[in-house]
């Protein structure tokens, strides 16, 4: 694929088309290194801060949410992908979790009733600059004293190519042969998430590299960040 092929609308539009297999991976638990490690890596570095208010930007059918709203935490979900929106409205019935359909894009002029004590990607930031507005709107969604938690998978599961940022080819490589057009996503160095987040105006306070207990390697990444 050339470079020309990759575009943050073509990540969008995989992922309205994959909306229904993917919904049935999460329901059978088909995704091992999730299971083993970074589901529970995600939950405890939110619930770490204690926030009262969550943001899970990229909810997806919302398990986050649920997770979350079940200790307290009135919660928000945004996603992109009407059929996922729909699939947490109708799962996360009688929680106290709220949703919207929205865009990275739309996140600056987003209204909603509150600030945040908490943001949360979860294997969400898959693109380039839709990416860098939603980072960008991050602080003006926070609360004074809030945080943003990003978890990514770690740089050091590459792919094909150098050790450098740019967009890469998409597989549904250990996933069952439901997922078709698989979305390209945009690597980032260390340092270049690093620096994205300087330049969004949020600072990193904190990195983990949870290890799936199945390869001995990072399994993700997790930036903790907050307004500079």
């Amino acid at each position: 694929m050339t470079d020309s092929e990759f575009s943050d609308e073509k990540v969008l539009r995989s992922w309205r088309r994959n909306a229904e297999p993917w919904q049935r991976a999460i329901n059978r638990a088909e995704i091992g290194s999730r299971v083993r490690v970074t589901d529970a890596a995600i939950v405890a570095a939110a619930l770490g801060y204690r926030p009262r208010a969550a943001l899970d930007i990229g909810c997806g059918e919302a398990w986050l949410c649920r997770a979350l709203a079940s200790e307290g935490v009135v919660t928000w979900g945004v996603d992109a992908v009407p059929a996922l929106i729909q699939a947490a409205q109708r799962r996360s019935e009688g929680m106290d979790c709220q949703f919207m359909e929205m865009r990275y894009e739309e996140m600056e002029c987003a209204r909603f009733p509150q600030r945040f004590d908490l943001l949360v990607c979860n294997f969400s930031l898959i693109g380039e600059q839709s990416v860098q507005q939603l980072l960008a709107a991050a602080p003006t969604l926070l609360q004074p004293g809030g945080h943003l938690l990003i978890q990514t998978l770690h740089p050091c599961w590459a792919g094909d190519g150098d050790y450098q940022s740019g967009w890469r080819q998409g597989s549904w490589e250990g996933f069952n042969n439901e997922f078709r057009d698989p979305p390209p996503w945009y690597f980032r160095t260390l340092g270049d998430w690093i620096a994205l987040l300087g330049s969004s105006g949020l600072a990193l306070c904190r990195l983990d590299e949870p290890v799936d207990p199945a390869t001995g390697k990072p399994a993700s990444v997790i930036f903790h960040a907050r307004p500079v």
